[in-house]
């Protein structure tokens, strides 16, 4: 993989641990000597799953999706989402970073057509650039199913027999990063669970403000109630099977200036 760092930027010390103490860590690098570290790329992995309800069939959900060329470059922002070929997008995150080093992340999507109501979106490669010292491995399938009103909690509109459909998925984001040479000077565990958790909160950011859009875009365009907040939800997947650990939504974290979201 081609690195390029000379675009990486400092970040506030708010970022180190409260007993980090960069004096002792030039000290014991001077002793140990460069040849000991350990410059190998690290890999950052996530899991997650989360739902939404539409107040509609799976029918007419799956018409809304199916036409992405609308929604998806809508319900994006604040990222940006470019077009390419038939079913990708060139997606820009943002900008994340830690222990003075920072990127943002461009990668591309693919959503491919539907099978049985199931939706997979899934990584390729951005056309014509080289990712400076990262890759991104994504991967996330999505499942329509019918439900009727009387099955679900957050139905608060429509009679028990109402046909409803529930939205649910799994996502998995696999970076591999190879970060310039000074980060190597902190302990690889330090680094490897603070890129875990910081992987795992870019998700939590982007995540819930998305499904809340997507989920405003179609009940809007159709002129229909918006669903309550109770029929969203997130969930990371934790190391041992089957254990989750939930990611209620934050108006404070996911406020969307330019949208002026009510994510109630």
């Amino acid at each position: 993989m081609s690195t390029n760092f000379r675009n990486h930027h400092a970040v506030n010390r708010s970022s180190f641990p409260p007993d980090f103490n960069p004096v002792a860590m030039e000290t014991n690098s001077s002793e140990e000597g460069i040849e000991e570290i350990d410059y190998d790329p690290f890999t950052f992995e996530t899991h997650f799953h989360g739902g939404m309800g539409m107040y509609d069939s799976p029918q007419v959900v799956a018409e809304y999706l199916d036409a992405h060329e609308g929604w998806f470059t809508r319900c994006a922002k604040p990222m940006t989402a470019e077009p390419f070929g038939v079913n990708g997008y060139i997606l820009t995150i943002g900008r994340f970073g830690a222990f003075g080093y920072e990127v943002e992340p461009k990668m591309g999507v693919v959503l491919a057509p539907p099978e049985n109501q199931i939706y997979d979106m899934y990584s390729v490669p951005v056309p014509d650039y080289t990712p400076p010292g990262y890759d991104v491995d994504y991967f996330a399938s999505m499942r329509l199913a019918e439900v009727a009103g009387v099955a679900v909690p957050w139905n608060q509109h429509y009679p028990e027999d109402a046909v409803l459909t529930q939205v649910t998925w799994h996502l998995h984001l696999k970076v591999m990063i190879e970060f310039p040479k000074f980060i190597y000077k902190f302990p690889r565990p330090l680094l490897q669970n603070t890129g875990d958790r910081l992987l795992a909160q870019i998700v939590r950011q982007i995540s819930p403000r998305l499904t809340y859009k997507v989920q405003r875009d179609f009940h809007k365009r159709l002129g229909l109630p918006l669903p309550p907040k109770q029929s969203r939800y997130l969930r990371r997947l934790g190391e041992a099977l089957g254990e989750e650990e939930e990611t209620p939504e934050n108006p404070a974290t996911l406020s969307d200036k330019s949208d002026n979201m009510d994510l109630s």
